[in-house]
């Protein structure tokens, strides 16, 4: 006999909600995470006593409680957890830069049509037939890969615009370099646009305490310090785990949420790990300020999408981060939000991987020093100077995002190449989280939960 039904890889917000699930219709179940803290890529830590989040600017999906098909009502149904006492504070107001344009949006679409009329008359109507189109799109229909780019030139033919309502969909969940796929710019343009950003009442920390409390409430397991170091296969089927101090779990099935090139890596799986590892990682810079530091108009904003280059390059960059374009966002710029003791501007660029690899261990500290304050002078082009007010920084690279959560290459976003169905070859090891297809939190959670309902509540 097993010693667990399910064992999850990776505590991670797909490997709880895939937990959560499972261990509610009475499957024992054990999520190992190699973390002393849960939340993979959106964590947090502490630093000089002020309690740093990692990955998290805003959750998308926003939706009151009485939409029953909206995302966000859909996945506490089936995390069986109260929606009413689930309080979320909604985004001020976000906006799209490009030297010199601005596209404001918030959580009501109609905002971002009238600024698309102010700025880009001549194709107003164009957008709103476009906008049709996308709320009509089924996304998850079988079919080839599409681009979202050709898709919007045709409809659109200008540029400048397409780049502009591509920006802020690539960077909450595209995995690809250059292009997306129809199919998830759909996704994301629901997620970001139509439906929009908030932030849960408090911090990550009380988030992730809410999911975890509930797993452990339908009597599921969970073990921190807990790297997997082998998926034990024999006779065509997944056996269990072995841990890296030596100890062995067996199991009817495993669920990896550690990406699809460290599941190879561990358990043997026949595929070349080169086409799977994302190229698309970030830098991110996180500066601390009095909580009596106005800033100027800009500072009002919650999140600014901006680019200052010719031509907008959603890519591995040449350099270290690519400061031409990123994101700027004040944590605190939600809707009734209660001031905190010191505010928050984090600064997020994408960052070469393997630049950052070849570094040793004192060039990666100066290098990060000296990118670190590139970002932020980048952004004071964006929102005005600050960084002499700054009281304490601090800034993690895609060598973070790979030690903490395996993601190899630091990939955010996974593979470009996904497994959407979440099966592999063996009948009893199953893909969840980035690397199936579903981006975003609310996506990472339903990727979780879908795996579960599909191959192990059967």
């Amino acid at each position: 006999m097993a010693d667990y039904q399910l064992i999850i890889i990776g505590g991670g917000l797909s490997g709880i909600a895939a937990g959560i699930r499972a261990a509610r219709f009475g499957r024992k179940t054990l999520i190992l995470e190699q973390h002393s803290l849960p939340g993979g890529l959106n964590s947090y830590y502490f630093r000089q006593g002020h309690l740093l989040e990692t990955g998290l600017h805003a959750m998308t999906n926003c939706a009151l409680p009485g939409d029953k098909r909206a995302p966000l009502n859909r996945l506490f149904r089936q995390l069986h957890l109260s929606r009413k006492q689930f309080v979320l504070r909604e985004q001020i107001g976000s906006e799209i830069r490009f030297s010199g344009r601005k596209l404001a949006f918030a959580n009501d679409c109609r905002l971002l049509e009238e600024e698309i009329a102010r700025e880009f008359p001549a194709v107003i109507d164009r957008f709103r037939l476009l906008r049709r189109e996308i709320l009509q799109y089924d996304p998850f229909q079988p079919g080839p890969w599409r681009s979202a780019r050709q898709f919007l030139a045709e409809r659109l033919g200008v540029p400048l615009l397409e780049d502009m309502l591509l920006l802020p969909l690539m960077i909450y969940g595209n995995a690809e370099e250059h292009d997306m796929d129809l199919g998830q710019f759909a996704i994301m343009f629901r997620a970001v646009f139509e439906e929009g950003f908030f932030r849960p009442v408090g911090t990550m920390r009380e988030f992730l305490e809410l999911l975890v409390n509930q797993y452990l409430h339908f009597g599921g397991a969970i073990r921190y310090r807990c790297p997997v170091a082998k998926i034990l296969v024999a006779h065509g089927r997944i056996q269990g785990v072995r841990l890296a101090d030596g100890e062995e779990l067996t199991a009817e099935a495993v669920l990896s949420t550690a990406g699809i090139p460290e599941t190879i890596r561990l358990s043997g799986w026949d595929l070349p790990q080169d086409p799977y590892c994302g190229r698309m990682s970030f830098m991110e810079t996180i500066a601390l300020l009095p909580s009596t530091y106005a800033g100027g108009r800009d500072w009002q904003q919650t999140i600014i999408f901006y680019h200052t280059g010719k031509q907008l390059r959603y890519q591995r960059p040449s350099t270290f981060i690519d400061t031409s374009w990123g994101v700027i966002c004040f944590p605190e710029n939600f809707q009734d939000q209660i001031p905190a003791e010191l505010r928050q501007v984090r600064v997020t660029n994408a960052a070469n991987y393997s630049l950052w690899k070849a570094l040793s261990t004192s060039e990666y500290l100066s290098g990060k020093e000296q990118w670190a304050t590139a970002s932020i002078r980048a952004s004071e082009e964006v929102i005005g100077p600050y960084q002499h007010a700054v009281v304490y920084r601090d800034s993690f690279t895609p060598l973070t995002i790979e030690r903490y959560t395996r993601k190899a290459h630091g990939a955010i976003y996974g593979s470009a190449v996904k497994i959407k169905d979440g099966v592999t070859p063996w009948p009893n090891l199953f893909i969840a989280g980035t690397d199936q297809g579903f981006l975003g939190i609310i996506g990472a959670m339903l990727s979780g939960i879908t795996v579960v309902n599909r191959h192990l509540l059967q």
